[in-house]
């Protein structure tokens, strides 16, 4: 398959809508108060049989301040003390899952996020990796895909040469926007200094992948405007970048009914800039890995994208297909071939299960077996491109014409419209659907076809 993609605003207006972005299957919309404890307990031993890699994600929920875009679950705060006695327990949940590992098993994915995890202090994330590495097989070869995310305002010093120290080898900073008025209008002020000084430092510092974090959509941005942004980070020339869609939920995340909607920019601006951004970055040498993500040409995600292997999680795109995921911290999602397991998503619920030396697992959703060959029928599609129907008939035992003949009547006015090519024992989607793939998964979840709920719009 090319891995080019082709703008089609009258398209995309036609399929405008919202939808999930597909960071499980079934997504977190399913998740319930009949999943617990004893069922994670029961998938990681499952997991432990299997023998595949492992994933850690860490969830640190601190931030020194409050962006009003953000839809993260964080705590704003000034004060830093608050950061150890929510690290006091973390540390016993890592000591908690661990003890249901395989001590066998390498970490082959660890990834820090938040909040803000640098929000700690240098001596703090110290210790966080060591306890990690006390109770986790880790990587001591530089030979796994540990990242973190960073706020480029939040750097000490000595904060990158200290994070590569400990094993870190992949950082993404949040950006959003480099244009002063843009920034004053979500609350998040940051230099052009901070901010490529902080990745002029991360190169310096030998990090193999830096991430940059952008977004479209948000009060007061031009296409002008935006096009000065891109032509700063094509300049700074990160190895990855993530250009999401902002998208103004304010009855539902607080932060964002400060707000000025008015200053918001139109539909039609926001598909010039999505378009404008296309282009340069595909001049530039980027591959366009797919929803709302782009990697130099020869970064391993490209790479993954072009081999048919690449995943995508709650953490975004991957290079690990096959790694199963143990996350902690408040939140903080897992996922084991049995399903997925959430974490209470308050800090005083979290602190007063661990107190009680119990998981502080409180939902989630069981997979059943049609959960599992519509997640791999999705994730081929939103990772890959296309999908070969007779490797899911092989695998799940199924006729995927019989299984899906309701879908693939869904996909009549998709492939009228060239967004897809269905062929001889495979799906293609093509350079204009890959824009909207969002909507072609929609067709085989069959939660959305039962249900409607709030997303965030598909473009």
């Amino acid at each position: 398959m090319s891995n080019t993609v082709e703008f089609d605003a009258d398209l995309i207006r036609r399929y405008a809508g919202s939808g999930p972005r597909y960071t499980s299957y079934p997504t977190a919309m399913e998740f319930s108060s009949a999943v617990g404890e004893q069922d994670h307990i029961e998938w990681v031993k499952e997991s432990n049989r299997s023998r595949r890699p492992l994933s850690l994600y860490v969830h640190i929920p601190f931030c020194a301040h409050v962006c009003y875009y953000c839809a993260c679950n964080k705590i704003v705060t000034a004060d830093r003390s608050r950061a150890q006695p929510y690290l006091d327990s973390l540390y016993h949940e890592i000591q908690l899952q661990a003890s249901l590992v395989d001590p066998e098993r390498v970490v082959e994915q660890l990834h820090w996020g938040g909040g803000t995890p640098t929000f700690l202090s240098e001596q703090q994330m110290r210790d966080l990796m060591r306890v990690l590495g006390e109770n986790f097989n880790l990587h001591e070869d530089d030979g796994g895909e540990y990242s973190i995310e960073i706020d480029p305002r939040e750097l000490r010093e000595d904060t990158l040469p200290m994070l590569r120290d400990i094993g870190f080898n992949r950082v993404s900073f949040g950006v959003q926007d480099f244009d002063p008025q843009v920034q004053a209008a979500v609350h998040r002020v940051q230099t052009d200094e901070q901010t490529l000084g902080a990745l002029y430092q991360a190169r310096e510092q030998g990090f193999r992948s830096i991430n940059i974090d952008l977004m479209y959509g948000l009060p007061l941005q031009t296409l002008d405007s935006f096009s000065d942004t891109l032509d700063k980070v094509v300049e700074a020339r990160p190895d990855r970048l993530s250009v999401f869609n902002y998208a103004h939920l304010p009855e539902r995340f607080k932060p964002q009914r400060r707000i000025n909607r008015d200053d918001l920019p139109s539909a039609d601006e926001k598909l010039a800039i999505l378009a404008l951004t296309i282009d340069k970055l595909g001049v530039a040498g980027y591959q366009y890995i797919g929803m709302d993500h782009f990697s130099l040409m020869d970064d391993e995600l490209a790479e993954a994208q072009r081999t048919g292997t690449l995943h995508r999680n709650f953490q975004g795109y991957s290079t690990h297909s096959d790694s199963d995921l143990i996350a902690m911290g408040v939140s903080a999602i897992s996922a084991m071939p049995g399903g997925f397991s959430q974490n209470c998503v308050t800090v005083e619920d979290y602190v007063n299960a661990l107190k009680e030396s119990h998981l502080p697992v409180v939902r989630g959703v069981a997979l059943c077996d049609d959960d599992r060959v519509r997640g791999e029928v999705i994730q081929q599609l939103i990772c890959n491109h296309t999908l070969d129907t007779r490797h899911i008939e092989t695998e799940y035992g199924i006729n995927f014409s019989d299984y899906f003949k309701s879908e693939l009547e869904r996909l009549a006015p998709m492939v009228q419209d060239r967004l897809i090519r269905i062929g001889d024992h495979r799906l293609d989607v093509t350079a204009k659907g890959r824009l909207l793939i969002r909507n072609l998964c929609m067709v085989f979840d069959r939660y959305r076809v039962e249900k409607e709920e709030s997303f965030s719009k598909l473009v």
